[in-house]
């Protein structure tokens, strides 16, 4: 009696809590996998029954999967899941008069085994080839390669849905390089929430030799030219910034007028280009250029009553002088440097052929 009593008790406490939620997974399209104890292992042992929509009833599971000494799950197989899964799956879990049904959508609930038989090839067009097999799927199976050189990073590709290879263009035998594949169902086919596990590596290459572990040194003057190019650097701005007009040859002034009438006003280039005073002034010349008078040379011919024998030609001198008014000191030295009137004979015509 008492016995009775306290068995009654420890199953009220076990159902008086929340019922156990089940989960199902589509194992490499050939068996559903339940499992009920994501909250902690059961105080008690169901009874677990299951059945797609379209079947006629419900079974019982045929393998159940126990943790502890308690069942924690189920195993059933299924025909043809890879349609089946599009259809509800509904579970049942029964303990005494108790039970506990559940509705499934296990179309994105599928997850592979791991892709199996990785082999690889060096290919006659220089190329290095990865090959493998998937357990299950078909064309509706959608493979992700990753791969990595001398253990360094991963590089991740996926490949399109029914593609069971992957090339890795001219490889340096000097590198290794490992490769790893998993697939899940692609979305054509009802895309999976879940992939397989990574398969196991396939290696090609050796690292012995290999010349990506170590970089290259750099050389002992590449210090030294950075050095010597930030000091001539600073030595040139120095000098921009001390003259002036160095920094105008190199560096030309760009003009910045306030507006088109400054140009129109001041035609002169140097009132509106900004340049310093000093500067302006240095460019001026700094000495002073003496006059010089300029004389023109004219013939002039005798009168015509003169004798023929005795006709001369005298050429006399317009002067003009164009440089002013000359102080008199000056134009004593004017009259050693610059040259004064003269006349110059001119011969006729017949005393040109007699000679």
């Amino acid at each position: 009696m008492l016995a009775g009593l306290f068995l009654l008790c420890l199953t009220g406490a076990a159902f008086a809590r929340k019922p156990p939620d089940v989960r199902c997974i589509l194992v490499n399209l050939e068996y559903v996998q339940c499992t009920w104890n994501g909250q902690g292992t059961p105080d008690v042992n169901y009874t677990f029954y299951s059945k797609f929509y379209n079947d006629k009833g419900f079974s019982e599971c045929p393998n159940y999967i126990s943790e502890s000494s308690a069942v924690v799950g189920c195993n059933k197989a299924y025909q043809d899941l890879l349609r089946l899964r599009f259809s509800t799956f509904q579970t049942s879990l029964v303990y005494g008069n108790y039970t506990f049904e559940q509705s499934h959508n296990v179309k994105s609930k599928v997850k592979l085994n791991p892709p199996t038989n990785l082999t690889v090839k060096n290919a006659t067009d220089s190329n290095l080839w990865f090959y493998w097999n998937i357990t299950a799927g078909g064309g509706c199976v959608e493979s992700e390669v990753r791969f990595r050189r001398n253990n360094k990073n991963w590089e991740c590709y996926k490949l399109s849905p029914g593609k069971k290879n992957y090339p890795i263009n001219l490889p340096s035998s000097s590198n290794l390089y490992e490769l790893q594949v998993r697939s899940h169902i692609a979305d054509l086919c009802g895309e999976s929430d879940f992939w397989s596990e990574w398969s196991q590596p396939v290696f090609w290459g050796s690292i012995s030799n290999s010349t990506d572990i170590n970089p290259p040194i750099l050389p002992v003057w590449a210090p030294v030219i950075c050095v010597v190019g930030v000091l001539v650097l600073i030595i040139l701005v120095m000098l921009l910034v001390q003259h002036e007009r160095l920094r105008i040859i190199l560096i030309p002034v760009v003009p910045k007028p306030g507006n088109l009438d400054d140009i129109l006003i001041h035609p002169n280039v140097e009132d509106w280009l900004h340049i310093s005073k000093d500067l302006k002034e240095s460019f001026k010349a700094n000495f002073n250029e003496r006059p010089c008078p300029v004389r023109e040379y004219s013939r002039v011919p005798q009168s015509a009553s003169e004798s023929s024998d005795s006709s001369t030609f005298s050429t006399t001198t317009d002067e003009t002088d164009f440089a002013g008014s000359i102080s008199a000191s000056e134009s004593e030295d004017l009259s050693t440097s610059c040259s004064s009137t003269s006349t110059l004979p001119v011969l006729s015509d017949q005393e040109q052929i007699a000679v």
